[in-house]
């Protein structure tokens, strides 16, 4: 039994070092890619893609189901965003609230007879309407679908640009963002296919008129935890595996596709609960069977400020619902884990989220068991405690401060020294206690997937009049 325990709890001490030396590469490659980056804003010149009329244009889709909140503010912000040609299509889910209401208040709305077809599945479309003051808006309403992605396929039946950008009905862009999420395909307009932005945490920031007016850490610590975990996420995660194109996630809040190739894959699952990762996986799917010469990017700085859970149990509901829909993607896509022909996806991509993301809570959970069993019976050694401290805590903190001072010195959205300050500090209390209770969330989301029990929980949010209420 000694035995058992003392080679269990070797194993776990290797897979927290390689966890950790990945990320450690990670950080090192998002590094070299921001930097490459910056250079190549200064050859495109983002001026002349405000002005330009070879911008290509794009259709911004809006998924939204019992939105009220926020709805308006979110639209009219992405009506004032700095693009040449845009729509704005919002897709009213069969929302019991005053979602449409709203809408039809603020714009006008007037139903239309406009064609509408149904290239991709969704529920039945109840009516188009179009605004009689804003010509670039565009409001399906349609049956409740039960899930994101199919509140995006009805939108994407009305789209008419040859980019698609799908947006969070609770979220907020930046002016410039799409001008600066376009910069991959103009440089590269042959092989990039889709391109995810940032996401950062709205709360505890200000908003004015759809804009941000102050950004502001927010005041609760399960918020401000999830700002690290975020910087971490996307500024090094995504970052470092787009640079190997091996990126398969765009965030469901913010990401730019090509609308063709959308449609060749069928659009997105209406089933899927993890629409966004379901998609990209499709995506490198078929452009890999194709034997097509393709790049997914990621634009460290584009923006899209979204409001995250604010209390434990909406944040233990999206956790596991994060980690349903990864299950529920990986599992039918399991004939991909081998080289040929997915390549770098199928050898190293797929294999990394199977063992360092989906089956990591039982991983991790297996292990603390063998720790405190080990413990128990006298077989755990102190050098054994001291080194698993190094490198399963301190290393993976330090690479969580990584991400905080990355951010500080290249984009400084937190300007207060007090925000950058309490950042760190919130580095140390991410890998404990945050990371165990994520644990117990995951395990939940598993658990829940295998009982059948795929139902999408609703996340208690603010919305942004309580936001524009501290201007």
């Amino acid at each position: 039994m000694i035995e058992f325990l003392t080679g269990s709890n070797s194993l776990l001490f290797i897979y927290y070092l390689l966890s950790n030396l990945i990320y450690l590469g990670l950080l090192i490659t998002a590094i070299y890619s921001t930097v490459r980056h910056q250079r190549q804003l200064g050859l495109v010149r983002l001026e002349r893609v405000r002005m330009s009329p070879l911008a290509p244009p794009i259709s911004l889709l809006v998924p939204a189901h019992n939105e009220e909140k926020s709805i308006v503010a979110s639209v009219d912000s992405l009506l004032a965003l700095e693009y040449p040609e845009f729509e704005v299509i919002v897709a009213n889910d069969g929302s019991t609230d005053g979602t449409l209401a709203a809408l039809k208040a603020r714009y006008q709305l007037l139903e239309t007879d406009i064609l509408y077809v149904p290239e991709v599945p969704s529920r039945p479309v109840r009516a188009v309407y179009m605004s009689q003051v804003e010509p670039r808006l565009l409001v399906v309403d349609k049956e409740a679908g039960g899930s994101k992605a199919d509140a995006v396929n009805a939108a994407f039946n009305a789209a008419s640009s040859p980019y698609i950008c799908v947006v969070d009905a609770d979220s907020i862009l930046e002016r410039d963002a799409l001008v600066r999420i376009v910069v991959p395909i103009l440089t590269d307009p042959k092989r990039v296919i889709a391109a995810g932005g940032i996401v950062r945490v709205l709360n505890g920031s200000s908003i004015q008129d759809g804009r941000m007016k102050e950004v502001r850490l927010p005041r609760r610590a399960v918020e401000r935890i999830q700002v690290v975990e975020y910087l971490r996420a996307f500024l090094v995660g995504r970052e470092g595996w787009a640079f190997f194109n091996m990126l398969t996630i765009i965030s469901g809040a913010f990401g730019i596709f090509r609308r063709d190739l959308v449609r060749a894959v069928g659009g997105y699952r209406p089933a899927a609960i993890g629409e966004d990762i379901d998609l990209v996986m499709r995506l490198h799917r078929h452009m890999r069977q194709q034997k097509a010469d393709y790049h997914i990017s990621f634009v460290p700085d584009p923006v899209c400020w979204t409001e995250v859970p604010s209390d434990l149990r909406s944040l233990a509901r999206q956790r596991a619902r994060w980690q349903k829909g990864l299950l529920d993607v990986l599992w039918p896509n399991r004939d991909m884990l081998w080289p040929t022909p997915y390549g770098r996806i199928g050898l190293v991509a797929l294999p990394y989220l199977w063992i360092w993301e989906l089956l990591a809570p039982v991983i991790e959970l297996g292990g603390m068991v063998t720790i405190i069993a080990a413990a128990a019976m006298g077989a755990l050694s102190r050098e054994f405690f001291i080194q698993f401290l190094v490198f399963g805590y301190a290393f993976a903190t330090m690479i969580s401060i990584g991400s905080v001072l990355l951010e500080e010195i290249t984009f400084k959205r937190y300007n207060r020294w007090k925000d950058m300050a309490l950042l760190i500090c919130f580095c140390f209390a991410e890998h404990f206690p945050y990371r165990q209770l994520h644990l117990v969330w995951r395990l939940q989301g598993l658990v829940q997937y295998f009982r059948g029990d795929l139902k999408w929980k609703s996340v208690t949010r603010s919305g942004f009049e309580k936001l524009e209420q501290r201007t």
